[in-house]
């Protein structure tokens, strides 16, 4: 981290290490990371503990480790320096449980209940609604407690998330009143593309759905998924007039096709009925292979480098720990909870020493 990273506004986001990460990852959260990681000091949080919200079994946790390694990588490979940002490991910073925990008191469960991502995340994890863990409930609140622990300014996310740093806002502004100004209030910073529909036009890209285009794909198999993308419906030829509008082949031309010449010319001739799926298709997966070679070539090259994503990971996560003690012990002082331990411990040694010298 830079020597000058305490004069700098602080950003905590992350992923919950699942798997692989997509170009939605990419266009929701990633590339603002990477163009802030300069102006900002830069937590970035793989979120294990998250993880468990919705897959608490043995299986699911044994997979944690081969699923975090994949995570490291793909941030390292879209350009995230390890030298100027800290990527760390959740489950092992201890503060955040206990931060967790007082959090919980000042939230109530019709607030958490309330959040729409909550019924999506149950319903993408096939978790019966009546049988809900209280961590998938609460799962707003830890993300609060990894949040505050960072003490950030800014949050990076996507817009499903939006309400939950509204509920983080809540929290921090409600501690401060009870407490003194400790939190200052995060704010969110939202992508130009907060959502990248999958390739079936079925919502948002997303691992649990399987209509996802990852950022590791070799151009084959980006080939293949661009080939069977859904496309208007209503355009059964080639020389039949077609929508652009809301077709998700044309939105992902729009977003990775740097030739603008090309997708405007796509586009009209689409319209009306000169080109077809076939084109407008191939050239799409030439433009995403060609935003994703430097990736994949900067992914081939740390995966060859034995025990540097660990490294990177130990050495972000110490420097987090020490910060999120600081966090800690400003936040238990504001509170008075050092108070009572504080004479317990002093009244002990005072009986101790008495004893020693009866």
């Amino acid at each position: 981290m830079s020597s000058n990273s305490h004069e700098k506004k602080r950003i905590l986001t992350g992923d919950r290490p699942t798997g692989k990460l997509h170009l939605g990852h990419y266009v929701g959260s990633l590339k603002n990371r990477l163009r802030l990681q300069k102006e900002y000091d830069c937590h970035f949080i793989i979120a294990d503990l998250h993880t468990l919200t919705t897959k608490p079994d043995k299986p699911s946790i044994l997979e944690l480790r081969d699923n975090i390694r994949e995570t490291v990588l793909d941030y390292l490979a879209i350009g995230i320096d390890p030298e100027i940002s800290t990527i760390y490991l959740q489950s092992a910073v201890p503060v955040v449980y206990e931060m967790n925990l007082i959090f919980e008191m000042l939230i109530s469960l019709n607030r958490i209940a309330g959040l729409p991502s909550l019924k999506e995340m149950a319903r993408n994890a096939h978790i019966d609604p009546e049988s809900v863990p209280f961590g998938l409930i609460g799962y707003p609140v830890l993300q609060t407690a990894d949040i505050l622990m960072s003490k950030a300014h800014l949050v990076p996310v996507g817009k499903d998330n939006e309400a939950h740093i509204e509920l983080s806002r809540d929290i921090a502004r409600r501690f401060n009143q009870y407490y003194g100004e400790v939190f200052p209030l995060p704010e969110v910073l939202l992508s130009d593309v907060p959502t990248l529909v999958g390739i079936d036009n079925k919502g948002k890209m997303s691992k649990s759905l399987g209509n996802a285009i990852y950022l590791s794909d070799d151009s084959k198999t980006v080939e293949k998924k661009v080939k069977s993308m859904y496309t208007d419906p209503n355009r059964v030829r080639a020389d039949m007039p077609g929508t652009v509008e809301g077709n998700p082949v044309f939105s992902y031309h729009d977003i990775f096709n740097t030739n603008k010449n090309e997708v405007e010319d796509l586009k009209a001739r689409y319209r009306e009925g000169k080109v077809g799926d076939v084109e407008v298709k191939e050239k799409l997966s030439l433009a995403i292979n060609e935003f994703l070679d430097p990736i994949r070539e900067r992914r081939n090259y740390f995966s060859q480098e034995k025990g540097l994503v660990e490294e990177v990971l130990y050495l972000g996560t110490k420097k987090m720990e020490e910060f999120a003690n600081a966090t800690l012990k400003e936040m238990r002082s504001a509170m008075g909870l050092y108070g009572a331990w504080n004479k317990i411990q002093r009244i002990a040694k005072e009986r101790r020493e008495r004893e020693v010298k009866t």
